[in-house]
């Protein structure tokens, strides 16, 4: 049986692509948070705290727009509600582990991490939990390392990267493609078009509320078509 080190430089190796994208993802971060008013310092315990891009980006968004500050905990915890999504999927799997390992877990699942580790386990079912959780820290621990340093690196940078030079492009991209070969069944595939279809028809709903507004009907109609699913079976 192959050693825990080995997963964990297989999962290593496995997220070491999406360090180009994450680092240039953070670097925008950490040049619209000193655009804000962000000192270098508050721009990297932001990451720290946090590590969401997505959740990031919208709380930052609606701090300049001076929103109320239960607007930006509710908004972020929407976009971010997909980890719980992850948390659920990942339990089977590394829920025996010790409180603070789990919670370990849970702090630095990243989407990129909870792909390879999700489709690691169901490749290869007879892992151990030493050996899932070996190769969930080595696809998730370098990846969250670039991101923080990313974001300093950018707040640093400040307002000297050129406008011509768009990185925001990157994350989208990068979670269309983890996300979209996930979508294997028709609930999957009908929730991710309503919320993809909605979020764009109600963007101009003000503090982002479009977005939870989108979210919420997706996952409503995502499970109707789930219980209808078993309910036919």
């Amino acid at each position: 049986m192959q050693s825990a080190r080995h997963d964990f430089w297989k999962g290593f190796w496995g997220a070491l692509p999406f360090c180009f994208i994450v680092g240039p993802y953070g670097m925008v971060f950490g040049v619209l948070a000193a655009e804000s008013g962000l000192d270098v310092l508050t721009a990297i315990a932001f990451s720290v705290a946090v590590i969401a891009g997505a959740a990031q980006f919208t709380a930052l968004s609606l701090m300049q727009d001076q929103a109320p500050t239960v607007i930006i905990i509710i908004v972020g915890l929407a976009v971010n509600l997909r980890m719980a999504l992850y948390s659920a999927t990942l339990a089977p799997h590394l829920g025996a582990a010790p409180f603070w390992t789990r919670a370990l877990v849970a702090y630095s699942t990243l989407d990129h991490s909870f792909a390879l580790a999700d489709a690691k386990y169901q490749a290869d079912p007879a892992m151990t939990l030493s050996q899932k959780l070996a190769f969930f820290f080595g696809a998730t621990g370098f990846v969250g390392v670039i991101w923080i340093v990313g974001t300093g690196l950018g707040a640093w940078l400040g307002t000297r990267i050129p406008d011509w030079l768009a990185l925001d492009f990157a994350m989208p991209i990068a979670f269309i493609a983890l996300v979209a070969p996930a979508l294997r069944t028709v609930p999957q595939v009908a929730a991710a078009l309503t919320a993809a279809v909605l979020s764009l028809v109600l963007a101009a709903v003000p503090y982002g509320l479009g977005l939870i507004m989108a979210a919420f009907v997706a996952l409503l109609l995502g499970g109707e078509l789930e219980r209808r699913k078993q309910t036919t079976l």
